[in-house]
């Protein structure tokens, strides 16, 4: 077995699985604490990676990039969540469907005015450009980064959410939240700033991927709809669910993409396993999450009080 190429892998994997985590825990806690399904938050991924490369592109600096594309995802969450997801909290999970697709469509004309047809490439300072040497193995520098990235945000988040006043908020919100309205809360700030702080953890897993991939027009609308697999199997509300479910289908769906094959044509003709592999690695987060629905409907690691 080539070690180098199975921990490339592993890295790969890994690192799909935090960006799968910083999209799917801000729809997880708005699904879970709102009761609110926004089709729409892949476009934060999107418009966030367009943010960063347009002052990346103006400043030379990629990190001011990032610090001043987080706060302009955070107020475009707001504005949002003011001006339109309020407005639809209490209505059915159909209307909360078709506005938040014609969302979709609005924010990809926005963008296609703004910044044209074509993709933004994001260029990365010298420093994460290279690589890093372990022995034999070779990794890229960015790619570390994004893995120490992601963990960092896990990390934060989870003490926002497990250790201070407003998790304790943002839990109660999940589990009960007309009890938290009744105990004098205000909602409408709690769902502000959780809205906000979901679109620009989004807007963050595109920034961190631009630079490998580009931004471009509709880069969000395929990823949601893995993030949307997470947020099911992880158990919807739950941050810690998210996180490891991330991380499973990241790897599960890296793995499979790469080994699969291998594996068929121990029971079948070369030909058939190598035809067979690609159709049955796309098809195998989804049928985890069939698995889950079927099995553990409430997900892997529900919020606390869910059964």
């Amino acid at each position: 077995m080539d070690w180098n190429l199975l921990i490339t892998q592993l890295m790969n994997g890994l690192q799909l699985g935090l960006l799968l985590f910083l999209l799917a825990s801000g729809l997880t806690l708005i699904f879970g604490i709102m009761d609110f399904i926004n089709l729409s938050h892949g476009s934060f991924y999107m418009i966030g990676a367009y943010f960063c490369g347009t002052v990346v592109a103006w400043s030379g600096s990629f990190l001011l990039g990032i610090l001043i594309a987080l706060a302009g995802m955070f107020v475009v969450g707001a504005v949002v969540e003011w001006f339109i997801a309020r407005k639809l909290y209490r209505e059915d999970h159909l209307d909360h469907v078709l506005v938040t697709f014609g969302l979709i469509l609005i924010f990809d004309t926005l963008v296609h005015l703004i910044w044209g047809a074509q993709g933004m490439a994001i260029a990365l300072p010298d420093i994460l450009n290279g690589q890093i040497r372990f022995g034999t193995l070779v990794l890229p520098t960015y790619r570390l980064l994004i893995i120490v990235a992601g963990l960092a945000v896990a990390g934060i988040l989870y003490f926002l959410v497990a250790r201070t006043r407003l998790g304790m908020l943002i839990r109660a919100g999940a589990s009960n939240r007309t009890m938290v309205e009744a105990l004098g809360i205000n909602i409408n700030r709690l769902f502000l700033f959780v809205f906000a702080l979901g679109a620009a953890m989004a807007g963050f897993a595109g920034m961190l991927i631009a630079p490998i991939t580009e931004a471009s027009i509709g880069m969000g609308n395929d990823i949601i709809i893995i993030a949307f697999v997470v947020v099911i199997v992880g158990g919807i509300g739950s941050i810690k669910g998210a996180f490891y479910a991330a991380l499973i289908i990241g790897l599960l769906d890296t793995l499979s993409r790469s080994y699969l094959d291998v594996l068929l044509q121990l029971m079948m003709p070369v030909t058939y396993a190598e035809t067979a592999a690609p159709a049955l690695s796309a098809m195998l987060v989804y049928i985890l999450m069939a698995a889950v629905l079927a099995f553990r409907p409430q997900g892997l690691f529900p919020p606390a009080g869910v059964k």
